[in-house]
């Protein structure tokens, strides 16, 4: 029986040799089609392994990556007018970077703690070993610091309001005035209502934990209600320095800006909500709306003095841009110049981690931000001398962004990276000719981080009233930390200020004291 051939079994060299020359044209004719499918089909198959790949790594990293984006240094990236002195200087007050530190001791550390000296004795004074004589006190001690917590404590206050009546006539009585509180009538003392906001609004602990943990210190069946409304009593009386952050933030001339979803559980139409967060160089400022346009920066920057706005690529801000600067050309003023943040464009090329060229780009931004970091201390003409060298570097990203374009698939997220690069290359790059813009938008984006991780602690806010004091509340903790202000003791100090009827202060100023 003659062997059965298949289509795609290889032709013996003898058959092709001894065959016409017109079935062998034939023969390639009619096989073109297959070869030309079969190769469109590889293509296919090798663009959907590299889409399947780029969408489990992305995966991965948001399940299990780091959260810094960092990348680590390669031994070759920077040439040595790249070095950085903080990464290669030893550690202060030693002759070597291998030369541990001296430990402080916690009074040391901590100088300002109220410090308790116990004096540590015998009950019963031993004898001596060797003579058999019983010891006494040698006047020298063996000294041990250590830290200890007295846990916070709840008290009932009793005020005896005295009362001043006329011995002669009895016609008059005056009673002596309550303490000044920040709610008048409040079963909760200022002390308590400060507590409650910079626990909640500061180290993010929502009100039910809070309740749990006055329970464990005696207080038992606070109502989590009333302590929320007491939040809404100090946003309410710290209002006059909300407004005293934004006019402050309003004169700087350079501000970033970013906004994040806020859920609105109850009290309006809209579920959801907008957290709007504006910030400058020592005070940050929140809005909370239930809309993302662009109409809210557009209505608090248009009579700012802010020069450059750092914002990601959002629609929202290039409509900010041109309104507010045809508000200004009305008026005389300076334009608004819009600046994008370059950490989201490294971002999209560290999102690419399946195609190897994403590191070549990595490198490079890795380069530019060394070249920033030798800013700091520097001054005006020595900036921009630094900063010039950030451009052929910027123009080489973007020759070889160009030259690698069609080389990807459009769907991509190396193409996509390539795209987001390219279409915003002159606001990536106009920090470059100013000594005051910023590289990124890394700043703002630290500030709203606090309002997220609250966002999904307490889910929300109820009402309008509410998502008021959230705004509020946080301007006034963010702005502390950004002044290395204790939140605590500024709240207390500015409420005594207000209840003296003396001016309150913003947290920048009260750093400068």
């Amino acid at each position: 029986m003659e062997e059965q051939v298949n289509l795609f079994d290889p032709i013996p060299t003898d058959r092709l040799e001894a065959a016409p020359r017109e079935l062998l044209v034939n023969y390639i004719r009619l096989m073109e089609p297959f070869i030309l499918d079969l190769q469109k089909q590889l293509k296919a198959a090798k663009e959907k392994e590299f889409w399947v790949q780029d969408q489990l790594l992305r995966t991965k990293d948001e399940l299990y990556g780091q959260s810094s984006e960092k990348l680590a240094a390669p031994e070759t990236t920077t040439g040595e007018d790249l070095e950085s002195p903080r990464a290669t200087s030893p550690i202060e007050g030693s002759s070597s970077s291998s030369k541990k530190r001296r430990v402080l001791l916690p009074s040391e550390r901590y100088p300002n703690a109220p410090l308790v000296v116990r004096q540590v004795e015998l009950a019963e004074i031993p004898n001596c070993s060797c003579c058999g004589k019983k010891l006494v006190d040698s006047g020298m001690t063996e000294d041990l610091e250590y830290i200890e917590k007295i846990p916070a404590s709840y008290q009932v206050i009793r005020e005896k309001k005295h009362k001043y009546n006329c011995s002669s006539c009895h016609g008059d009585m005056k009673t002596t005035p309550a303490t000044p509180k920040i709610k008048p009538g409040s079963a909760y003392g200022d002390g308590t209502i400060i507590d409650v906001g910079v626990s909640k609004f500061c180290d993010l602990i929502p009100i039910d934990r809070q309740v749990k943990m006055a329970g464990r210190l005696g207080f038992e069946g606070l109502p989590p209600q009333s302590l929320i409304e007491t939040t809404h009593y100090l946003a309410n009386f710290l209002r006059v320095i909300y407004e005293k952050i934004k006019l402050e933030t309003l004169s700087d001339r350079v501000l970033y800006a970013d906004e994040t979803p806020h859920r609105m559980l109850e009290g309006s139409d809209k579920n959801n909500w907008y957290f709007w967060g504006f910030s400058g160089e020592k005070s940050a400022y929140f809005e909370a709306h239930d809309t993302r346009s662009g109409d809210v920066a557009i209505e608090f920057l248009k009579d700012s003095s802010c020069e450059y706005l750092m914002s990601d690529v959002y629609s929202g801000y290039v409509k900010t841009a041109t309104s507010v600067n045809e508000y200004r050309k009305g008026l005389g003023k300076q334009a608004l110049k819009k600046i994008y943040c370059n950490a989201h464009a490294r971002r999209k090329f560290k999102e690419a981690k399946v195609f190897n060229e994403h590191r070549y780009f990595l490198e490079q931004y890795q380069k530019i931000y060394h070249l920033n970091d030798t800013c700091r201390e520097k001054r005006g003409e020595e900036i921009l001398e630094i900063r010039s060298k950030m451009m052929p570097i910027f123009a080489e990203m973007k020759s070889e962004a160009i030259r690698l374009m069609c080389s990807f698939s459009n769907k991509s997220s190396i193409v996509r990276a390539f795209q987001y690069f390219l279409k915003n290359y002159d606001e990536l790059t106009s920090f470059v000719s100013s000594e005051i813009a910023p590289i990124d938008n890394n700043h703002q984006e630290r500030l709203l981080r606090n309002p997220v991780v609250g966002r999904k602690t307490w889910y929300g806010t109820h009402s309008v009233r509410g998502a008021e004091t959230t705004a509020i509340l946080f301007s006034l903790m963010e702005s502390c930390k950004m002044n290395k202000v204790n939140p605590r003791v500024y709240l207390t100090e500015v409420t005594k200020m207000i209840h003296v009827g003396k001016d309150p202060i913003t947290p920048a100023q009260f750093s400068l004291n």
